[in-house]
């Protein structure tokens, strides 16, 4: 599991990879993104809906239905995908998890974390879809 990131964040940055690297408008099932990427159905397919929700991905119900991207990826960033599902309270929070943490009110890791924290971001915020799946080179993601 991630540092960061929740388990769920984790799937939908896998699913959505999985999803761009098929053909534009392709509908991909629930139950091969399950098997090819070994993720529990019924959690999968929440995930999936939150992010059809949020205008990430489209969805089809029927035998030939499925998911698909629902915007160029080149277009979603990997912000886009852990804003729809875990928020964006990392930017702001403090780390330890101090209420009154800032900047009169410092925790011990404060400093520290603000420069990750913007690195994180800036990353986040630079790098697509798109790019990512060009660059993956992991075979269960080979259809």
């Amino acid at each position: 599991m991630s540092v960061i990131f929740s388990r769920q964040c984790e799937y939908a940055l896998q699913a959505v990879l999985y999803l761009a690297l098929k053909q534009n408008g392709e509908m991909t099932s629930i139950r091969e993104l399950t098997k090819k990427l070994k993720i529990p159905y019924h959690f999968l397919a929440k995930i999936l809906q939150s992010l059809a929700q949020k205008g990430l991905l489209s969805s089809l119900k029927g035998p030939t239905g499925g998911f698909s991207l629902g915007m160029p990826a080149d277009e979603i960033t990997l912000f886009h995908i852990v804003e729809a599902i875990d928020g964006v309270a990392f930017m702001h929070n403090c780390v330890l998890g101090f209420p009154d943490c800032s900047g009169e009110n410092p925790c011990p890791v404060h400093e520290r974390w603000g420069g990750l924290r913007e690195e994180l971001y800036s990353m986040l915020v630079s790098r697509n879809i798109g790019q990512m799946a060009r660059e993956l080179t992991k075979p269960e993601y080979k259809t």
